[in-house]
């Protein structure tokens, strides 16, 4: 066992082993009549985003302003959130980090260009204790986050210091939900217990159920993912077995506030009155015995008081992402009743302002691998004329997916490319928004491999494939209906190709049928029509389940690779891209 693995393990204190799952046994008689104070730090959602980020994806809303709009301040880059963490654990004795998932995958290149070990390296310096897996670190699948955890050199890239080679994470990424299809047994870590002297408190971590439809499929292909409840109460129940009843579960699901504003009080009018979306259904259903949910996935802000089945309040947390927000929480453990006090939780998000020192030892990581990465991340390979919205925009349809949509059109279009004559692309896949003001030094309105990488992470093969016209209705249908019903999915399309959505309808009947059309003539029922779309819709990511029927597939380039093809062959210093109208769908 190696010497990070075993510092990793005697965090647990003593430790009973049972079923494969850690434990942590009693180190110290209870006290009765005294209570220890307990801090939680948590965050989620991070992406490898070391860096500062830029565009609407590194700032935070505070408030409305006098006119209406949005009042933000930057916010977010690892050296800033570090020190914010730092200054939070001061006077706190007893302190404990963790996360909620996602905190890596879908990252810029200075952490994905080397399967973001830097990250984990940087989680590792800020003090991070222990996370939970979201859909994200699938999205090499289970082999290669087995990887991040135990250590290795890359199956095909090697290391990145062959003089050092990668020695896995030192904080357990858990994933209670996930079962090994084979064995019926815990894929990855399930729980992981905290002893603040004779004070245990365990954790549960889990990612959506959801997982397997919005992460390639190849790489998870023999997971089973679990019923986020059942797996909780079932973990709950044996936690409390092994005497531990203070139990926080760490899920990668979350919820939607009614507000921006990242302090909302969603207590209002009533307790969690000001949240909607797949945790709360959740949350009032997981066991009473849970004491605290850290939740994420939606990027969104928020602490509530979603009810338990009691009835009783229970606090239920999200921090945004890309290390923009961290949430504290304190409560008080009674050492009497071995749990948490309900009413002492309290919890606040709090903003990582730019305007703190930077963490020396984070800088070192960004400076380190900066240095190995930016000849490939700063070389210029387009340029445009003003903002171009994609992660940030504020409509379904968005000026940077269509443009991402006309450019895997424009690599397929030929013949021997594949004769497609329709883009598709999912609004997941785009990251980040182009900004026109320079992050560096190449001057504004250039945009860099980096930046372009940053919008494009996954390295997704385009898929070309044989639809009818009928079957391409039904796929703009399953943006609103099915598993996409409650969380509705926009794809984003090529130039040429329009319809209408009826809002005032629902589910599959939003789709105008005889709106659609591919350059102004209404699509045949009956005719095939080559269409492109990344090779995770392809195989039926995102609830797309029609476009797994595509025929006639021809797997081409990657879609980073289209992007640049684009932007080098229809924009110069003189001619730079304008931001699309994004006006391919029309909303009534």
């Amino acid at each position: 066992m190696t010497v990070r693995r075993r510092r990793a393990i005697a965090a647990f204190g003593a430790v009973a082993v049972l079923g494969g799952i850690a434990f942590a046994a009693p180190t110290s008689a209870a006290k009765p009549g005294k209570t220890t104070d307990i801090q939680i730090l948590a965050f989620n959602d991070f992406h490898g985003n070391l860096e500062p980020p830029s565009g609407s994806s590194g700032t935070v809303q505070t408030g409305v302003g006098p006119d209406g709009k949005p009042v933000t301040v930057p916010a977010g880059g690892v050296e800033y959130l570090a020190t914010h963490l730092d200054a939070a654990r001061e006077g706190h004795e007893n302190t404990v980090t963790v996360a909620a998932g996602d905190i890596i995958g879908a990252s810029p290149l200075l952490s994905a260009a080397f399967h973001d070990e830097p990250t984990i390296d940087a989680m590792e310096k800020l003090g991070l204790d222990m996370t939970a897996v979201g859909n994200h670190e699938f999205d090499e699948g289970i082999d290669e986050l087995r990887r991040i955890q135990f250590g290795g050199c890359h199956e095909t890239d090697g290391c990145a210091d062959p003089a050092n080679p990668y020695d896995g994470a030192d904080f357990p990424l858990l994933g209670a939900n996930v079962v090994d299809k084979n064995t019926g047994l815990p894929a990855l870590a399930p729980v992981w217990v905290k002893n603040f002297d004779g004070a245990r408190v365990g954790f549960i971590g889990m990612t959506l159920e959801g997982t397997p439809n919005i992460v390639a499929k190849e790489g998870i292909k023999n997971l089973a993912f679990k019923d986020e409840v059942k797996t909780a109460n079932l973990y709950a129940g044996l936690l409390r077995l092994m005497g531990v009843k203070s139990i926080v579960v760490l899920l990668h699901e979350g919820g939607l506030p009614a507000s921006n504003t990242y302090n909302y009080d969603c207590d209002s009018p009533g307790p969690g009155d000001g949240v909607s979306g797949p945790i709360t259904d959740i949350a009032k259903n997981l066991d009473s015995s849970i004491d605290l949910v850290v939740t994420g996935h939606t990027h969104q802000s928020y602490v509530c008081n979603i009810p338990d089945p009691k009835g009783n309040p229970r606090m239920v947390t999200s921090g945004s992402s890309f290390g923009r927000l961290f949430t504290e929480i304190n409560v008080t453990y009674d050492h009497k009743t071995r749990d948490i006090l309900r009413t002492s939780v309290a919890a606040s998000n709090h903003v990582v302002t730019r305007d703190v020192a930077k963490a020396d030892d984070q800088t070192d990581v960004i400076t380190k691998y900066k240095e190995l990465v930016d000849p490939i991340a700063s070389r210029q390979i387009g340029y445009i004329s003003g903002d171009m919205p994609g992660r940030g925009s504020t409509k379904p349809e968005s000026p940077l997916g269509d443009l991402i949509a006309d450019s895997q059109l424009a690599a397929t279009s030929a013949a021997d490319k594949g004769g497609a004559v329709i883009a598709l692309m999912n609004p997941g896949g785009v990251r980040s928004d182009l900004v026109f003001k320079a992050a560096g030094a190449e001057g504004d309105g250039v945009v860099t491999y980096g930046e372009a990488f940053t919008v494009q992470p996954f390295n997704n093969n385009l898929t070309t494939i044989s639809l009818t016209g009928a079957q391409i209705v039904t796929v703009l249908q399953q943006q609103y209906s099915g598993s996409n019903a409650g969380s509705p999915k926009v794809l984003q399309p090529s130039e040429g190709f329009t319809y209408t959505v009826d809002n005032s309808k629902a589910g599959a009947d939003k789709i105008v049928t005889e709106s659609v059309k591919l350059n102004g003539v209404a699509l045949d029922p009956a005719a095939t029509y080559r269409v492109t779309v990344n090779i995770f819709l392809a195989d039926g990511g995102d609830g797309f389940a029609e476009l797994a029927k595509g025929t006639d597939r021809l797997v081409g380039g990657l879609d980073i690779d289209a992007l640049e093809a684009w932007f080098t062959a229809n924009t110069s210093p003189g001619s730079p891209a304008a931001p699309l109208p994004a006006n391919r769908i029309t909303f009534i």
